[in-house]
């Protein structure tokens, strides 16, 4: 019997414009620090630099009506994250746009994943 093809997989970009685009990896980046309470933790997790978690957090904040993440500074008593009612919202959003995708778009996966060559589908 031949391993079953794992289905194919939907990495959605969604861009608003020239004002910003949330992706899988922003996505990532607030479930991570929802679970850390960090995002110096978060970005660790993903392989990026507490720079650059917190330049994807700053821009996400500017994005949206309401900042999606509000952090407290390091001291004594240590800092850290957590998602806002508006961050867990575009999450919950982002998360429920990929499932819906992937479900509306079924039967156009199914056929390009048959057109495939063999060898593309290790």
């Amino acid at each position: 019997m031949a391993p079953e093809t794992p289905p194919p997989l939907l990495r959605i970009r969604i861009v608003f414009g020239e004002s910003g685009m949330i992706g899988p990896g922003k996505a990532e980046l607030l479930e991570r620090i929802a679970r850390c309470g960090s995002i110096a933790a978060a970005g660790r997790e993903m392989g990026m630099s507490y720079k650059r978690a917190w330049q994807l957090v700053e821009t996400m904040n500017a994005m949206f009506r309401h900042p999606v993440v509000e952090s407290t500074r390091g001291g004594p008593g240590g800092g850290g994250a957590v998602l806002t009612e508006t961050g867990q919202q575009v999450l919950t959003l982002y998360r429920a746009f990929e499932v819906s995708a992937a479900q509306a778009g079924t039967p156009q996966l199914t056929a390009l994943s048959a057109m495939l060559a063999p060898d593309s589908q290790k």
